[in-house]
């Protein structure tokens, strides 16, 4: 996979830093984004299962993106082309 084919949504649930999401997406599968409404609706029991099949490679908190940054694993300034690095890093993406 590659970079140009994934994109970076960030969306909030709620005020508090544990309510917004950063999700790394495979834009082939979903061209227009997550469909946040079907997000909603979803039995949180099935909510993994949802993502996937919305082509979501990864998703985190802002809580989690900032220890991250603490750490030096990602950087703020280029956060979908970091994202993305960390990803095949880890394992998640293949390249």
């Amino acid at each position: 996979m590659r970079k140009e084919n994934t994109k970076l949504e960030v969306f909030t649930f709620g005020d508090k830093p544990g309510d917004k999401f950063y999700c790394l997406i495979d834009s082939k599968i979903s061209p227009d984004g997550l469909d946040i409404n079907k997000m909603k609706m979803t039995d949180p029991r099935n909510f993994d299962v949802i993502l996937r099949e919305m082509g979501c490679l990864a998703m985190l908190t802002e809580l989690e993106v900032q220890e991250l940054v603490k750490r030096g694993e990602l950087e703020m300034e280029d956060l979908h082309t970091e994202l993305f690095e960390l990803c095949k890093r880890k394992g998640i993406i293949e390249s």
